[in-house]
C-alpha cells in the first residue's frame, strides 16, 4: 500500500473518530499497527485538520460570541471557554515537557477503550438524574480542562468522551450543550498542541523528514470527513444517549484484548 494511500486512510479515520466518544488517537494507533507508524506531529497534525472542520461547523456561534462581547452571556461563555482552554495548556504542558510519548502497543488502548466505555455508561446514567441542565458552570469549564489533559495522556480514552461525560456530571446534563461546549474549547486546544508540536519539530531539525504529502492529504481528508461527522454527532444527541458509542468501547476493546494478547 502506497503512502499516501495509507496517510488518506488515516486522515478518515481521524475525521471519523476525532468527535465521536470513541478515542480518535486510539483508533490512529491501532491502525497504524497496519498501515505503518506515524510521527506525533503527523497524528498531532490531522487532529488540527478535524478541529478546522468544527471551525467551519460552528463558525456563525463563533462569529456570535466574538462580535457580542458587549452581550454578558456570551462574556460569560467565552470566559468559561477560556478557562477550560488555559487548564488544559497550565496542566497539559508540564506533562509534554515531562517527556510524555504515545505507547507503542495496543493493550494500554484496548484497556483504556473498555474501561471508558463503562464510564460513559455509569456517567450517562447518574448525569440523567440531574435533569435537563443547559448551563456552564466554572466548575464545568475547570474539570473540563482537566478531562482533556486526561485524554491526552491515556491514548483510548477520547478527548471528547473524558470532556463531555466530565461535563455532563459537573452540571451540565443536558448532551447537546456539554457537546457544544466541549467542541469549542477544542478548537484553540487542538490548534495549540499543533503549533507546539511544529515547533518540536522545527527545534529538533526534522521538518525535512516529515512526510509532508502524507500530512497534507490526511489533513484534507480529516478535515472533509470531520465536517461531516460533526454535522451528523449535533443532531443525534439531541433525541439519542450515548449508549451506542459506549457498547462500541467495550467490544472493540474486548476484542484487542483477546486477539493481541500481547499488545
Amino acid at each position: 500500500m502506497s503512502d499516501l494511500f495509507s496517510a488518506l486512510l488515516l486522515g478518515i479515520l481521524e475525521g471519523l473518530t476525532e468527535f465521536l466518544p470513541v478515542s480518535s488517537t486510539g483508533h490512529l494507533l491501532i491502525a497504524q499497527h497496519w498501515l505503518g507508524a506515524r510521527s506525533d506531529f503527523f497524528n498531532i497534525v490531522i487532529q488540527a485538520g478535524a478541529i478546522v472542520a468544527i471551525t467551519l461547523v460552528f463558525r456563525r456561534r463563533l462569529w456570535e460570541l466574538a462580535t457580542n462581547l458587549g452581550d454578558a452571556a456570551n462574556r460569560d461563555y467565552v470566559a468559561k471557554l477560556g478557562t477550560a482552554f488555559l487548564v488544559t495548556a497550565l496542566v497539559g504542558l508540564p506533562v509534554r515537557l515531562a517527556g510524555w510519548e504515545l505507547p507503542e502497543t495496543i493493550a494500554p488502548v484496548a484497556w483504556a477503550l473498555v474501561v471508558g466505555g463503562v464510564w460513559m455508561l455509569l456517567a450517562e446514567r447518574l448525569a440523567e438524574r440531574r435533569g435537563d441542565l443547559a448551563a456552564v458552570t466554572w466548575k464545568v469549564a475547570v474539570l473540563v480542562g482537566l478531562a482533556q489533559v486526561v485524554a491526552g495522556v491515556f491514548p483510548g480514552t477520547s478527548r471528547s468522551a473524558a470532556a463531555i461525560f466530565m461535563a455532563m456530571l459537573a452540571g451540565t446534563s443536558r448532551r447537546s450543550a456539554a457537546t457544544e461546549f466541549v467542541f469549542l474549547v477544542g478548537i484553540p486546544t487542538m490548534f495549540a498542541a499543533s503549533g507546539y508540536a511544529f515547533l518540536e519539530l522545527v527545534k529538533d531539525g526534522a521538518v525535512g523528514g516529515e512526510d509532508w504529502a502524507g500530512v497534507a492529504v490526511a489533513f484534507a481528508a480529516a478535515t472533509a470527513t470531520g465536517f461531516v461527522v460533526v454535522r451528523w454527532l449535533l443532531g443525534y444527541v439531541k433525541a439519542h444517549r450515548f449508549t451506542g458509542f459506549a457498547v462500541y468501547r467495550i467490544v472493540l476493546g474486548a476484542l484487542l484484548l483477546v486477539l493481541m494478547p500481547g499488545g
